[in-house]
């Protein structure tokens, strides 16, 4: 992408989370109603959905295809992160009234720390492509942690909250605080996820911040969700795992290895990825709501 449109884009994306971080501080001490979190939630989905199908136009098809890919993968991470963000404000029993603040100073730090992660990854991905078997095997490893963590739908604190409250830091303080570790444990996950669906700095950091975007307003509507989407975990397992074995491939083809013995090895391409995302994210969601279809959401 040329420079101009760098400059553009990251203008107008960076003025409208402005914006929302700007309105989130004006209102941090007012708890956001359902009505205001379904409005923005769809205008920041609609965007997302508006952004990558014009890329078809002005940039390829190529880009346009990565980009949903990426957002895709992104907003579902970002959506599990959601889900333990609830946990942990329940758990530390946040006054609603301070929970706006404390999800915006933790989007931002997430911003942040993507930012960071997505710099670095570019340089050692252009300089080492053996990198690559390092993220697939994390991908399937952070797979294999999720199924296990999913059997415990409790957050508990780790030993640094606990030696913090023992200081007698205060509530915010130690929400803050386990947001910000969070935020980094699933930034390592996210920047190897995309990295295995595109190469393009352009596609990975818009498909990142539409990603983030909007995540404040959906905080407020996941808590019915948490006990409906029982399955949501599981689908990213899956493609977290997916995606880390098209890593694999992918380094092995880097290194010349084309075969093992007389199999040889597959080329995922990008249409493949991206409807096995979709197909996993579509088919969990329907299994989820048929499974809790008696259960009334909070």
């Amino acid at each position: 992408m040329s420079t101009q449109v760098w400059q553009i884009t990251l203008a107008v994306l960076l003025l409208v989370l402005a914006f929302d971080f700007a309105m989130a501080f004006r209102q941090r001490n007012v708890e956001t109603s359902l009505s205001t979190a379904v409005s923005w939630t769809l205008f920041y989905v609609a965007a997302a959905v508006v952004f990558g199908i014009s890329l078809g136009q002005w940039a390829d098809t190529q880009s346009q295809n990565e980009f949903f890919a990426g957002w895709l993968t992104e907003y579902s991470l970002s959506f599990d992160n959601l889900f333990v963000f609830v946990l942990i404000l329940a758990r530390l029993k946040v006054a609603k009234e301070k929970e706006q603040l404390i999800l915006l100073i933790g989007i931002a730090m997430a911003l942040v720390m993507r930012g960071g992660f997505i710099a670095l990854g570019s340089v050692i991905v252009s300089k080492f492509a053996w990198v690559f078997f390092f993220f697939g095997a994390f991908l399937i490893y952070t797979a294999y942690s999720l199924v296990k963590e999913s059997e415990h739908e409790e957050w508990k604190e780790g030993k640094v909250i606990t030696y913090m409250r023992s200081k007698g830091a205060s509530t915010f303080t130690l929400a803050l605080v386990a947001i910000a570790m969070t935020d980094v444990l699933f930034a390592f996950d996210s920047i190897p996820a995309i990295f295995g669906l595109t190469k393009e700095p352009y596609i990975i950091v818009t498909a990142n911040i539409f990603a983030l975007m909007g995540l404040r307003q959906l905080y407020f509507l996941i808590g019915g969700l948490m006990n409906k989407l029982i399955y949501l975990t599981q689908g990213l397992s899956f493609i977290l795992a997916f995606i880390g074995v098209k890593l694999f491939l992918e380094a092995m083809h880097s290194q010349g290895w084309h075969s093992v013995g007389p199999l040889e090895l597959p080329h995922i391409s990008l249409i493949f990825s991206l409807g096995m995302i979709i197909g996993t994210l579509a088919l969990t969601s329907m299994l989820s709501l048929y499974k809790t279809r008696d259960i009334k959401s909070k």
